[in-house]
C-alpha cells in the first residue's frame, strides 16, 4: 500500500480544471460553463504534470500511468448520466489488493481518497449513488435518466469531448 500512497501524494500538486494557453484555469469562468465542450482536449499525463491542472479524464490518465509505472494492476472506468444534454461525467480509477477492491479517488474532492471494498460490484454501486447525488442540483429531478458505467483502456491523447465519449462507448459497458 506504501507505493500507492505514494501516487496519492504525488498527485497532491494536482488542481482541478483545465489551462487555457495563458495558463489561467478556467473552471469558475463563463467559457468553462458554455464552451468546455469546443476548447478540452485530453492531456497526456506528462502535460497535466507540467501543467498540475486537469479534469478527472486527465488526472485518471496520469493515475493510470503511474499506476503502472509502479507495477500495480489498476482498472479504468467512467461513469455518466444521460440527460440528454450536460452529459455530467466522471472518471475513476480502480485496483485489487489482498482480497479487497479500492477506488482510488483523486479529482472528485468531496470523495477523495483510498476506499476500500470486499467486492468490485459494491464498489461501482457505490460510486454510482454517490456520483449520482452529487448531481442532483445540474439534472431535472423530474425526469428519469439512465447511468451508465463504462470500463475503459487508455485513449489517445488530445481527443476532444465528442471523441471521448466515443471512444468510451466503444468499450466494455458494465450492467450495475
Amino acid at each position: 500500500m506504501n507505493k500507492i500512497l505514494k501516487i496519492m501524494d504525488k498527485l497532491k500538486s494536482i488542481e482541478y480544471g483545465f489551462k487555457d494557453k495563458n495558463g489561467n484555469n478556467l473552471i469558475n469562468s463563463e467559457r468553462w460553463d458554455k464552451d468546455f465542450y469546443k476548447f478540452y482536449f485530453l492531456l497526456s499525463p506528462e502535460e497535466l504534470l507540467s501543467s498540475k491542472c486537469g479534469v478527472c479524464w486527465d488526472q485518471v490518465e496520469l493515475e493510470r500511468k503511474l499506476f503502472n509505472d509502479a507495477n500495480i494492476d489498476c482498472d479504468t472506468y467512467f461513469i455518466y448520466i444521460d440527460d440528454n444534454e450536460n452529459l455530467p461525467s466522471h472518471t475513476f480509477l480502480t485496483f485489487q489488493l489482498n482480497d479487497k477492491y479500492y477506488w482510488f479517488e483523486h479529482s472528485w474532492y468531496d470523495m477523495k481518497g483510498i476506499h476500500e471494498y470486499n467486492n468490485l460490484e459494491t464498489l461501482l454501486n457505490d460510486v454510482k449513488i454517490k456520483f449520482i447525488e452529487s448531481r442532483k442540483n445540474e439534472i431535472d429531478s423530474s425526469l428519469k435518466y439512465d447511468t451508465y458505467i463504462y470500463k475503459y483502456n487508455k485513449p489517445k491523447y488530445h481527443i476532444n469531448c465528442d471523441e471521448f465519449y466515443n471512444y468510451i462507448k466503444t468499450q466494455d459497458k458494465i450492467n450495475i
